[in-house]
């Protein structure tokens, strides 16, 4: 029994070293180089569209964070301020609510206003 298992790895390392030499040998070829240099070249192209795919998909998110940015920008650089009437002593501060001003207040609204 011990003779025919080591008969059969022989047998099976011999295949597998006759396989691999002729890989080798066909490697070496003018065809196997050949084909190993179209084999370089598209997975240089390949690598190279992938690239530029990332490249593609990074602008793209850039661009909508800056516009994002941009536009909470410009409401900080320009608030809306609210309207001021002045009826029977009250003052809107916003859409929602309304307080009544003094009269010193009043003045300096005025003068506010004036300048």
């Amino acid at each position: 029994m011990k003779s025919g298992v080591w008969f059969a790895a022989g047998a099976a390392a011999g295949v597998y070293g006759m396989v691999r030499v002729r890989r080798l040998a066909e490697a070496f070829t003018p065809d196997g180089m050949r084909d190993r240099i179209g084999a370089a070249f598209v997975g240089a192209r390949m690598f190279r569209e992938e690239v530029a795919q990332g490249q593609a998909e990074a602008e793209t998110h850039l661009r909508a964070r800056l516009q994002a940015a941009d536009a909470r920008h410009r409401e900080l650089a320009a608030p809306s301020t609210p309207s001021i009437t002045r009826t029977t002593g009250t003052t809107p501060i916003d859409s929602t609510s309304t307080r009544t001003i003094t009269t010193a207040e009043s003045a300096a609204l005025d003068q506010e206003g004036s300048r």
